[in-house]
């Protein structure tokens, strides 16, 4: 499918987004290279040419000069027959090697089971890739993990003297596992040891795309988390960083919904950001009959607080594209809808809570049965975002997300709301974060109410423009 006729298509579908990115049809998963290359922003992804489903995994390619409206290339890394990446090219990262961009991914068969680890050096544009001729750089998988088909999603920085790299794998019996390696020059490495070992009922059975980066004095390790019982979720753990040893200290949830596979890099400005895949909460069924599944994430700023709890908000540059806006105080507000609403929003609203609940409701139904909660429960501290249907349908999923949001001594609530067709992002007090869908069954379904409203200190709503 072209772009034009993608754009064509798509135009009357409110369930996609207007202002994050994705490619112009088919399927994107992880964010893979992110990095700012001569000023400008390049985000690789997984993606698949042929459809809105998961195969033939290649690296697709944006760009952008101030990380909210993305302009699409061509692909970037396809796999090669009879090569080490023939099934498919993988999740990695992308170094400046002394002027020379490298992706470091994983390659993987045709069945999955065999992934290795791989190097292609780009041109000095990032359009073009030459695969290292001596692939895989990393093709045996430790003894202590036994037979595994988890090996894969390196994450490589620069250390004083020498590269690290670390992959996602697991430790039967155990848990999820992070593995440790360096090399002098990216293409020999030698294997360390486990950086870190979860605990498989606590931490799940697996971990994916892993990223490990100083912020401020510490380190954060950053692991998307496999469970046997519970939806994947990403987890983060703060530490030091000492003698090739992780000394964790402090651990958390980075997000409770359908964020995923996420990825960061510090760009030139010193900010670390953190990019990252949405995923769908609708059957492959109707994905494939949408032509389109997968978002990325509003790139967001990372920072530590004084309790080693890891802070993020989206970037400032998201509100250059803040339109028609509507501001209320305490007293302003009452039971009845507000007076902005619809499927592109960005909202903050901050509560004072005695007890009970608060929260707002979105994309509500006229009959008032159909619409998207987020709420707060002050009685259990607890943040959940609850989404209900007119219909039942089997092919949404509607059951609710929520995580621990513990307010500290004398603190609101603040929220931050960023709404877009099927896409909820939520942030609160920086440091609490659940990213959900909804599929609303009409686009007259756009009415924007509180819930509580004698709680509200203050709620900003703006239209958010379309990057398109």
């Amino acid at each position: 499918m072209t772009k034009q006729a993608a754009k064509t298509t798509f135009s009357e579908d409110f369930h996609r987004p207007r202002y994050h990115f994705l490619p112009a049809a088919n399927w994107m998963n992880d964010p893979n290279g992110v990095i700012q290359w001569d000023g400008r922003y390049h985000l690789f992804f997984q993606y698949n040419p042929d459809g809105a489903y998961h195969a033939n995994m290649h690296w697709g390619h944006a760009v952008s000069d101030d990380l909210v409206h993305w302009r699409e290339l061509p692909v970037a890394i396809a796999p090669t027959p009879g090569s080490p990446d023939r099934g498919g090219v993988f999740s990695g990262c992308l170094v400046n090697d002394g002027g020379t961009p490298v992706a470091i991914y994983t390659g993987v068969n045709e069945t999955y089971d065999v992934q290795v680890q791989c190097l292609a050096a780009g041109s000095p544009d990032l359009m073009t890739w030459e695969k290292y001729a001596g692939n895989p750089v990393i093709g045996d998988v430790p003894a202590e993990l036994g037979q595994t088909r988890d090996f894969r999603d390196p994450f490589v920085w620069r250390g004083d003297d020498c590269w690290y790299m670390i992959l996602a794998s697991h430790i039967a019996g155990v848990g999820g596992a992070v593995l440790l390696y360096r090399s002098r020059d990216l293409r020999g490495w030698q294997y360390r040891h486990p950086l870190f070992v979860g605990d498989k009922a606590r931490n799940g059975r697996n971990f994916e795309c892993p990223n490990f980066f100083p912020l401020g004095d510490k380190w954060v390790l950053i692991v998307s988390a496999q469970l046997d019982h519970a939806p994947s979720t990403t987890l983060y753990f703060v530490g030091r960083f000492e003698n090739e040893r992780f000394i964790t200290e402090h651990e958390g949830v980075y997000d409770a919904g359908y964020s995923y596979a996420s990825l960061a890099h510090e760009d030139e400005a010193g900010r670390r950001l953190i990019y990252s895949w949405i995923r769908e909460g609708r059957s492959g069924a109707r994905q494939k009959q949408a032509g389109w599944t997968g978002v990325q994430a509003i790139p967001r700023q990372l920072w530590l607080d004084d309790r080693q709890r890891l802070c993020s908000r989206p970037v400032a540059e998201l509100e250059a594209l803040r339109g028609r806006h509507c501001h209320l105080r305490a007293g302003d507000v009452n039971h009845d809808a507000l007076p902005l609403g619809g499927f592109a929003l960005d909202i903050e609203v901050e509560f004072a809570l005695a007890g009970g609940i608060c929260g707002l409701e979105l994309a509500r139904a006229e009959s008032g049965w159909e619409k998207l909660a987020v709420v707060y429960d002050s009685s259990t501290a607890t943040l959940q975002v609850r989404r209900q249907y007119d219909d039942e349908d089997p092919e949404n999923d509607a059951a609710p997300q929520g995580m621990s949001h513990q307010l500290d001594a004398g603190e609101n609530l603040r929220l931050r709301i960023l709404f877009d067709g099927s896409v909820l992002e939520v942030i609160a007090n920086d440091r609490s974060r659940i990213t959900s869908r909804f599929y609303s069954g009409s686009a007259e379904n756009d009415t924007l109410r509180v819930i509580n409203p004698a709680s509200v200190v203050a709620l900003d709503i703006w239209e958010m423009s379309s990057i398109w």
